[in-house]
């Protein structure tokens, strides 16, 4: 009988480095389209795959990767706007000057949202510690400073500590609830939040003739288009304040 260290030296070596991984096609469903494949072995980030829809997909769902849980939350942010047209990751790279390290580097947007006006807006996504140090801020300015018409009408910065585990957590509720429709459901509670008096969320869905999970979702995606106020950094349950938005 062999022992565990015999058994063990029969085993190859582990690669240090393990290719990405790939989505095989999904039928149905339009494949990847991004420019890099994010989706590597990481023991810190928590890598992400899901499939969207979007006017610019013509309703078709699409496979998007993102490196990780606060890029997909900032994707769902913007995709609820009803302003918003399509979505776009891990674009080809814009080749930069960089000041610092006098050369030019290629860099790759996390995002890129175009509206329905055609405005398109490049996405820098990057947590507070970075985003704090000079040798960022310098990147940033770099970067964005190459950042052509053709590419982006213009680029922002997101800071990924503003996307608290409860509003991420919040955000993909929301988007689940905002693929249900239920124009009956979201026109009752919308009339109810501005004609009648409440506090809680449980006292709105009480203040309704429906079904209370019928409310519940509505007040969901009420919620997700900015219809009604809640805080959004807290679990969205029946307890939460809720109010109508200015």
């Amino acid at each position: 009988m062999s022992n565990y260290e015999d058994w063990l030296q029969d085993q190859p070596a582990p690669k240090k480095e393990q290719p990405a991984l790939v989505v095989a096609p999904i039928h149905g469903v339009l494949p990847y389209a991004g420019d890099r494949n994010p989706l590597t072995r990481s023991d810190t980030v928590k890598r992400v795959s899901t499939a969207l829809a979007t006017p610019m997909t013509g309703g078709i769902r699409q496979v998007y990767h993102f490196d990780g849980e606060s890029e997909y939350a900032v994707a769902l942010d913007a995709l609820r706007s009803p302003e918003l047209y399509g979505l776009e990751v891990q674009l080809a790279p814009v080749y930069y000057y960089c000041r610092r390290q006098r050369g030019v580097y290629p860099h790759h947007f996390d995002l890129r949202l175009t509206f329905k006006d055609g405005y398109r807006r490049a996405v820098f996504v990057r947590n507070a510690t970075s985003l704090a140090k000079r040798e960022t801020q310098d990147e940033i300015d770099d970067i964005f400073a190459a950042v052509t018409e053709d590419f982006a009408d213009d680029a922002m910065v997101v800071c990924t500590d503003d996307y608290t585990r409860a509003y991420r957590d919040n955000l993909r509720r929301i988007w689940d609830y905002l693929q249900v429709k239920d124009d009956e459901a979201d026109a009752l509670v919308e009339d109810a939040a501005r004609n009648t008096s409440y506090w809680y969320l449980s006292d709105l869905i009480a203040n309704c003739d429906m079904e209370p999970w019928r409310c519940y979702q509505a007040a969901m995606r009420l919620i997700g288009q900015n219809v009604l106020w809640t805080d959004m950094h807290g679990v969205i349950d029946y307890p939460s304040r809720v109010a109508l938005n200015a």
